[in-house]
């Protein structure tokens, strides 16, 4: 799939399919249901909900009031990286029908923010955006120093308020609820669901254990030169990136060669490269 969201051609392709993606999740799930959940679309349904305007309409008027602001305040690559998505996603959701597919509620703002969040994340793989709201936190990164995600989730909050007036506190609550899904989510697919494991060694029986994990395990190992927090001395530790399925035989593979050995284990989301 990496090598695809590389390739010019389908990379573009990815692009497409991520805005799709924002476009069903809007017009099928959050709109039927009335709930803005922040960015641009969010103030689109919320004008929908008060004047009837279409959703696309709207969300192409504040991308083109964010282009601008952009033009003005931010550097040109960026510019171009948002400037397709901002096209593109009002027209797919002028194209996209708004059908309630789901009736229950709080069931579509969970199937509405899964979907959302895959297509922002896809994005986000491609270095792309789909404009809008993301255009205010890079500014207010670039004159103030804000970090831009947090400068993002208090626009999406101020936006999500206004659903108070308009549908009523639950479209709030559910609207907050949806940010949470979106972020959790979006953790997963920007890190890629493949979780590993890696796990560090230090132990006197080093060599050892090196000879054990490389007899019952196909495991890439790498030896890297510390030095001990306790004893203060040089020594080598083990470093091993092993599959979650496969991380209690690997400890269970060093205690049956050194009980007492120091193990530290942490989350490897990404895994490039092979080993020495």
């Amino acid at each position: 799939m990496q090598k695809t969201m590389r390739h010019p051609v389908l990379k573009w392709l990815w692009i497409m399919a991520a805005l799709a993606l924002i476009a069903v999740s809007i017009n099928m799930f959050y709109a039927p249901h009335a709930v803005a959940a922040g960015g641009a679309t969010g103030i689109a349904i919320l004008v929908q909900e008060v004047a009837g305007i279409q959703v696309g309409i709207t969300t192409m008027g504040v991308n083109l009031c964010m282009l601008a602001l952009a033009w003005f305040f931010l550097d040109r690559s960026t510019l171009k990286r948002i400037l397709f998505g901002s096209f593109m996603l009002p027209l797919l959701l002028w194209l996209t029908p708004e059908i309630n597919l789901v009736t229950d509620r709080l069931l579509a703002i969970i199937v509405g923010s899964v979907v959302f969040a895959f297509g922002v994340g896809l994005l986000y793989q491609m270095d792309a955006s789909s404009g809008g709201t993301t255009v205010p936190p890079l500014i207010f990164k670039k004159y103030f120093g804000l970090k831009p995600s947090l400068m993002l989730l208090v626009t999406d909050i101020v936006v999500s308020l206004f659903n108070i007036p308009v549908s009523g506190v639950e479209a709030f609550i559910l609207a907050v609820f949806a940010l949470t899904i979106t972020s959790l989510v979006m953790n997963y697919v920007e890190t890629g669901f493949d979780r590993k494991k890696a796990v560090y060694v230090m132990s006197d029986q080093l060599p050892l254990i090196k000879q054990q994990i490389r007899d019952e395990t196909s495991h890439g190992l790498t030896v890297q030169q510390v030095v001990g927090g306790f004893s203060d001395e040089a020594k080598e530790m083990l470093m091993v990136v092993v599959e979650q399925s496969n991380f209690r035989q690997l400890i269970e593979l060093v205690h049956a060669v050194d009980p007492h050995a120091f193990i530290l284990t942490v989350a490897a989301t990404e895994v490039h490269g092979g080993s020495i």
